[in-house]
């Protein structure tokens, strides 16, 4: 049987994990205008029109681009088109 001590630390944690779990929910605190940005790329992936961060990466690496780990997709695909 679980003391009281035991109890009140398990309340606590399960109170800390809610809060992160809270805080992990970023969609919901960007604005409209992001998150329909970001729907509207991730539909032209899903279509095909677009390429995936991973596609952009295999490709960058294949041209021999510097610190591409620490780029964003954005930023993969300027620094493609300036190689091209």
């Amino acid at each position: 049987m679980a003391t009281e001590k035991q109890r009140a630390a398990a309340r606590k944690n399960v109170k800390k994990a809610q809060a992160a779990a809270q805080r992990r929910q970023t969609m919901k605190h960007l604005s409209s205008s992001v998150r329909t940005a970001l729907a509207v790329e991730a539909n032209r992936v899903r279509a095909g029109e677009a390429e995936t961060r991973k596609e952009l990466d295999v490709e960058a690496r294949r041209v021999g681009i510097a610190e591409r780990s620490k780029m964003g997709k954005d930023e993969l695909r300027q620094a493609l088109a300036r190689t091209r």
